[in-house]
């Protein structure tokens, strides 16, 4: 199991620029709403894509989905650790967590 980050903890990350932040959820999800900063990248791609979006693989990462139902968040990063990254977290509470803690999102519309 991943190591979890709490929403301060990924806040506080974020503000610092200190953490890549990965939406599991997909492009649609992504386009609608997304933690500041966030790059998009769903299981499916992530033996494709990893190499690309995340060149250091000690550097930290931190996986988000939608909430602690949903576990895309879980899958992306036991496949990102099965690749040698090191240092991956998951947000489990998700954007849902994140919104209603009143917290700002972006979008791409």
């Amino acid at each position: 199991m991943t190591t979890v980050i709490t929403r301060t903890e990924l806040a506080a990350a974020i503000e610092a620029g200190a953490v890549t932040v990965l939406d599991t959820l997909g492009a649609g999800y992504y386009e609608k709403a997304h933690l500041p900063g966030a790059l998009t990248l769903v299981a499916s791609e992530v033996d494709s894509r990893a190499a690309q979006l995340l060149p250091d693989r000690s550097a930290p990462v931190v996986t988000y989905c939608s909430n602690l139902a949903c576990q895309n968040s879980e899958i992306v990063a036991g496949k990102l650790r099965a690749l040698g990254y090191t240092n991956v977290r998951a947000y489990r509470a998700g954007i849902q967590d994140w919104t209603e803690a009143g917290l700002p999102v972006e979008s791409e519309s």
